[in-house]
């Protein structure tokens, strides 16, 4: 729920989905906010939490209803990635679960494939990543290297993949593949690989990122691994670049997201804390300064709510564009960056303290303007429309 604007209420927002963040607010601050200094600690969310909160039927709620989803629409996913945040949580990795690889699958797969694999997906049974960066390959997709040969009824895949998130827990991995390396981005094929006991699959390092530091990010190394051709999304090579450019929208919309919510939370949080500190005999939000800065803040939120909100609603009615798509990516992360910068300084010295909700935010904050696609990447798109 909105600490900063309590009254504010989303023009898409049904009534149905106002019970739901209620809902997803106390399961959340509950279940989550608790456990995040021992969720760092052991560099992962505990596996049962995505099985608790599928049970709180808060995964996959824009799937239809008969392959185990919510049967809602965008706006519930984004109730639930707000509500995270606000929990100060930087560990769970629901949109890259719920948002943005279950539509692959949903999109792509065969309806015996989406019977099989989505309602496990929706109760938290299966978890969900999506291997795309490599060593040496970033937003350049169509340079991936790693393979898939046919041979027979299986692909034969070989490669390495870096910074994926739940790599611990991933029950289903879809794996961006060279089918035709001499075809470039023509040569892109989504391909599913269900990890558990499967030969030639390698769980790599955890890394050790600069925020984040509950999330199960990983290296990923295939090695003569097999996977069935019949896990080939949409059953036809070569259809990987399009498919990927075809989700993306979800995926930087949510990033999006994300990045207001946290800078809210870090404006509710520094506004809490600035009139509990006291300095030179007086609360540190009595200066002028605190009340100006935050007042600063408190408007950009807004401004950013308003613009999540126009994106929202657009990818609800089905014409939500990649330009405007990448427009809230940017500036939703852009300013998340900034104002969680500005509240820290709030804090002084406490806010240079990982136990400090606003430390966490901080660190977290910076690789929202990395993934996704960099933020120069969303510039270059931008400025193909001008």
């Amino acid at each position: 729920m909105s600490e900063l604007f309590p009254t504010y209420r989303s023009p898409w927002e049904t009534d149905d989905q106002a019970l739901l963040r209620a809902h997803a607010a106390e399961f959340f601050r509950k279940e989550a906010t608790p456990n995040q200094e021992r969720w760092a600690a052991q560099h992962q969310v505990d596996r049962e939490f995505w099985t608790k909160a599928g049970a709180a039927g808060l995964l996959c709620l824009d799937l239809p209803e008969e392959y185990g989803g919510g049967g809602g629409n965008f706006g519930h996913e984004a109730i639930v990635q707000q509500e995270l945040v606000y929990a100060h949580d930087t560990a769970f990795a629901f949109s890259v679960h719920s948002t943005i690889v279950a539509h692959y699958i949903a999109t792509y797969a065969t309806e015996e494939q989406k019977q099989r694999w989505l309602p496990k997906c929706a109760s938290g049974d299966n978890v969900l990543a999506i291997a795309m960066t490599e060593p040496g390959t970033g937003s350049d997709l169509q340079s991936v290297r790693t393979t898939a040969v046919r041979d027979g009824d299986d692909y034969v895949v070989n490669g390495s993949k870096t910074f994926i998130s739940n790599a611990s827990h991933c029950d289903l991995l879809v794996i961006v593949v060279k089918t035709d390396p001499s075809q470039g981005a023509k040569g892109l094929s989504l391909l599913v690989a269900e990890t558990q006991d499967l030969p030639g699959f390698e769980r790599g390092r955890v890394l050790h990122k600069i925020g984040q530091h509950g999330q199960d990010t990983r290296e990923l190394s295939f090695v003569d691994m097999r996977v069935p051709a019949a896990n080939l999304l949409g059953g036809v090579e070569g259809q990987g670049f399009v498919q990927l450019m075809n989700q993306l929208q979800r995926e930087r919309l949510i990033i999006g997201i994300a990045g207001v919510a946290m800078a809210e939370a870090a404006v509710a949080e520094t506004i809490r804390y600035a009139k509990e500190r006291h300095a030179f005999g007086q609360s540190v939000f009595n200066f002028q300064n605190t009340k100006f800065l935050l007042a600063e803040c408190k408007t950009e939120v807004l401004a950013g709510k308003t613009l999540m909100d126009h994106c929202i609603q657009r990818h609800i009615d089905g014409t939500l564009d990649a330009t405007t798509a990448s427009m809230a990516k940017l500036w939703g992360t852009d300013k998340q960056c900034e104002i969680v910068d500005r509240c820290l300084q709030v804090f002084g010295g406490y806010g240079y303290i990982m136990e400090y909700p606003i430390a966490q935010m901080y660190a977290a904050a910076r690789v929202q303007k990395i993934y996704g696609g960099t933020n120069e990447i969303m510039k270059e798109l931008i400025s193909r429309t001008l």
